[in-house]
């Protein structure tokens, strides 16, 4: 890493002055982990429940003393300038304090996230970006405005989009060819060869239909061996059968999957993602190409893995892979015999980042946007793709539609299209509106199904993004 060289070099600040809007699990740990780290400073947090907001402060070990609540501008900055940090519940002081450098959005609202993100680059902010919701929807044309006011629009270190972006950046930089890119799932299989059972190890609630530990039918047991040579598919195929109740990827899986792609460039499945069952050792041969004996047709493929261990085996601790190789012989040689993990015939390898550190490592995007000028992503985006919402059950007119979490709904990956009554309704545009009328399950949602809000920030910049989707 040359951050810190970079930073004392071309830094144009000596310090970060960062504000949090949102002060959840995500947003706290930055405020947590300003106190160690070099350069930044959060130096106000808001949260509609400004109790939250004073917590995430104390959350870095200031003493309660130095925090002041404010609930104006003017109030903010004074406070600010003789040495308190600000906690408040009206969120727009993020953006009006002059001092401020960058603001975090991490509200987990879309349209909340819309209207600040676009109110803080108006005001000559950069922006940090965590609420997926809104980047899914409108990630490009916020970028494309902060570059306009000149400050910085970009994902975070520590979120598994973000981090597979500049994973994706390194392997392009020293030359290597990527066939697949992708990111593992939070819950890991904890594979009991004594009883032959399963157990999903995560810190999510797993709720009936699905179960948190499976026996493994004698049929199937085979299959949960290291996978053979030329029988990738079929082993795949049996192990998501052994285990088809145990939960899969969730809709905010495939917001980041989203997210990645129209960053990098590269293609998401439009079907459902292969989302293999694989041990670390078994990725490179699975999400490589079919030639090789893999499942992929072509490069740049994104898709996610499954993690399958043994209790004392390490995991992929929700981390990033690529499966990459060289076009040049002699460098593939040296990929493939310096002890990295190859598919079956060598010609392709894995590399991969066994965690994400989630708002403890995010300082490194503050840092970059304001100190160099530069986001931590791909440096670019297209809204190549959106997610959208199927009915997983018969549903009713005036019924709610729920966010990523709710189980009346799955989500897949389709070409974007603009907002028209017959077009598939971006998910995040649709959460939290009424459905119109009466819909049967396996339905995807359209733009004529929901009633859609009125005077929605979100809903008019897509608008204005739908202009360059042709």
């Amino acid at each position: 890493m040359i951050y810190h060289h970079l930073f004392k070099k071309y830094g144009r600040n000596k310090t970060v002055n960062a504000a949090l809007i949102g002060s959840g699990a995500y947003g706290t740990a930055i405020v947590a982990q300003q106190g160690p780290t070099p350069w930044l400073k959060v130096l106000l947090v808001a949260d509609v429940q400004k109790e939250k907001a004073y917590e995430s402060l104390l959350q870095a070990g200031l003493d309660p003393s130095e925090l002041v609540y404010s609930d104006s501008a003017a109030q903010a900055a004074a406070s600010i300038e003789q040495g308190k940090y600000v906690y408040t519940d009206r969120a727009q002081l993020a953006f009006e304090v002059e001092c401020i450098d960058i603001v975090c959005e991490s509200t987990g609202v879309a349209e909340a996230a819309a209207i600040y993100a676009s109110q803080a680059i108006e005001n000559g902010k950069s922006v940090a970006m965590i609420t997926k919701g809104c980047d899914t929807v409108i990630g490009p044309l916020l970028r494309q405005k902060a570059i306009k006011n000149g400050v910085v629009y970009t994902p975070v270190d520590g979120d598994q989009h973000g981090l597979l972006m500049g994973l994706v950046e390194w392997a392009k930089l020293v030359g290597l060819e990527i066939i697949c890119a992708g990111k593992a799932t939070d819950g890991e299989l904890i594979f009991d060869e004594k009883d032959d059972s399963i157990i999903i190890k995560t810190d999510k609630v797993i709720k009936p239909p699905f179960f948190s530990q499976v026996k493994i039918a004698k049929a199937f047991r085979p299959f949960f061996e290291p996978i053979i040579s030329g029988r990738v598919a079929e082993f795949l195929e049996q192990r998501q059968l052994a285990l088809q109740n145990i939960p899969t990827y969730g809709s905010y899986d495939l917001s980041e999957m989203l997210l990645a792609a129209n960053a990098t460039g590269f293609s998401p499945s439009l079907a459902p993602l292969i989302h293999g069952i694989l041990r670390i050792s078994e990725i490179p041969s699975a999400y490589c190409l079919k030639k090789n004996g893999g499942l992929l047709d072509q490069n740049s493929v994104i898709d996610m893995v499954c993690c399958l261990r043994r209790p004392e085996e390490a995991g992929l601790g929700g981390g990033v892979f690529l499966v990459v190789r060289c076009a040049n012989a002699y460098a593939q040689k040296v990929l493939a015999t310096k002890g990295q993990i190859t598919n079956f015939d060598g010609s392709a390898a894995l590399i991969y980042r066994p965690y994400h550190l989630c708002g403890v490592e995010s300082s490194i995007s503050l840092l970059s946007a304001v100190l160099l000028g530069v986001d931590t992503g791909c440096g670019q985006a297209r809204q190549t793709y959106d997610v959208v919402r199927v009915a997983q059950y018969d549903l009713k007119a005036g019924q709610i539609i729920g966010g990523d979490h709710d189980p009346a709904y799955r989500s897949q990956i389709i070409p974007a299209v603009p907002i028209s009554p017959d077009n598939p309704a971006a998910a995040h545009l649709a959460s939290g509106n009424p459905l119109k009328a009466d819909i049967s399950a396996g339905t995807v949602l359209t733009y004529d199904m929901i009633e859609e809000p009125k005077d929605s920030a979100l809903w008019a910049l897509r608008r204005e993004l739908d202009q360059q989707l042709g």
